[in-house]
């Protein structure tokens, strides 16, 4: 029997940042000796007190449904750390909690985003973002911000791609895959221009908001534009400052009216995120803090010499990073010296030829680069450069 799949799922394509993954376990599996840099994942273990009470949760019978938007107490803790980092205040009313980030996401285009409707993206951008618009028959209109300007789009570009038929903007600081952040003056002059578009919201993925070095704090759109703040929906999770990727919890912190939507969503696909991974949440954002540091400083470490390794082989340059764990060399010159004119081939030699697995720019919506990951240990990334060294220079 021949199938007939939804014309929706037939718009997008699979993560390519996990196809990568998937592809550099399936050649280790056949004996090949492959370094994966393609994985946007912490290598670090999950802290052992965040660990302590999940446990301590199961074995209290925490083991049931729990309210779909999530437990009371993790709403009023990340009501609490929104007060206490980011200096945004927040009802329960206006927090969901859901597994990941990207539910959370995924839940605010389905509430927002019609058939026709336009979604600006800033390229380079995370894979998810274009195809999540799809699903939904929306357009996404892409803005592009090369290295000249450290990957971030300029308010006259902002004002260009915006129309009547544009419902939301997805903002994305520290970027995943650029590893750039917007400064909070870059971020007022683009809150300036989306004050002129009422109907927009603005998305606001916070992510790797610990994960950053640069001297200037982190701040959001919410911080930089009050005018704005009540149209912004502020997308967070726990999953890359506490190295908990695996237990799936993202929230997002926004207009009531649209978490109430939102809420709807999830509690017709997943419900409630895991009732142990909700206790463990709560540890994470409750807790000693002082986990974090340790983590962050060692990406730094691994940045300065990635960055430094890189930027010394021929035909690639690769801009210095703000913060995350990946960094985003161009290779346009590289792929031309060696014959290659398309970036996914070019990945898919190294793989071959090089044994480590990087993900193309082109996924990004930057052909001609590669996202690196450093989320691994020093002696792989020192294997890993020498390798790539060895290719590029032959």
């Amino acid at each position: 029997m021949e199938l007939q799949l939804a014309e929706r799922v037939q718009r997008i394509k699979p993560s390519p940042t996990l196809a990568v993954t998937a592809r550099a376990a399936e050649l280790r599996a056949a004996g090949h000796d492959v370094i994966g840099l393609g994985a946007g994942e912490p290598d670090f273990d999950t802290p052992s007190h965040i660990v302590e009470a999940a446990v301590t949760a199961a074995r209290a019978g925490q083991t049931r449904y729990t309210a779909v938007d999530g437990t009371a107490e993790l709403k009023q803790a990340i009501i609490d750390k929104l007060q206490r980092d980011n200096g945004l205040a927040y009802e329960p009313s206006q927090i969901l909690v859901s597994s990941g980030a990207k539910q959370s996401l995924f839940n605010a285009m389905a509430a927002l985003l019609n058939e026709g409707d336009e979604i600006v993206i800033p390229a380079p951008y995370w894979v998810s973002y274009p195809d999540m618009a799809l699903v939904f028959g929306a357009r996404p209109v892409y803005v592009s911000a090369g290295a000249e300007s450290r990957f971030k789009i300029t308010p006259e570009q902002l004002e260009a791609a915006l129309s009547e038929r544009t419902r939301m903007v997805v903002l994305n600081s520290p970027s995943n895959p650029t590893g750039s952040a917007y400064t909070r003056d870059e971020l007022a002059a683009l809150g300036a221009v989306l004050e002129r578009y009422p109907q927009v919201v603005v998305a606001s993925d916070d992510i790797y908001e610990h994960i950053l070095w640069r001297e200037e704090p982190f701040s959001n759109i919410a911080n930089a534009a009050p005018a704005i703040a009540e149209r912004t929906l502020v997308v967070n999770g726990v999953s890359k400052a506490y190295a908990m990727t695996g237990w799936r919890i993202g929230y997002a912190a926004g207009p009531a009216e649209l978490i109430a939507a939102m809420k709807k969503v999830q509690s017709q696909s997943t419900s409630n995120p895991a009732s142990i991974s909700q206790a463990a949440a709560l540890a994470a954002l409750n807790g000693d803090q002082g986990c974090i540091a340790p983590m962050r400083e060692q990406f730094k470490q691994r940045h300065d010499f990635v960055v430094e390794r890189l930027n010394a082989m021929p035909g690639v340059q690769c801009e210095p990073c703000d913060g995350t764990f990946y960094c985003f060399p161009s290779v346009a010159q590289a792929m031309e010296r060696l014959g290659f004119s398309d970036d996914v081939a070019f990945a898919e030699q190294l793989i071959s030829d090089a044994g480590v697995a990087l993900v193309p720019g082109s996924a990004f919506g930057a052909p001609g680069y590669v996202r690196i990951s450093y989320a691994t240990s020093m002696e792989n990334l020192e294997r890993a450069m020498d390798r790539l060294a060895g290719r590029l220079v032959g």
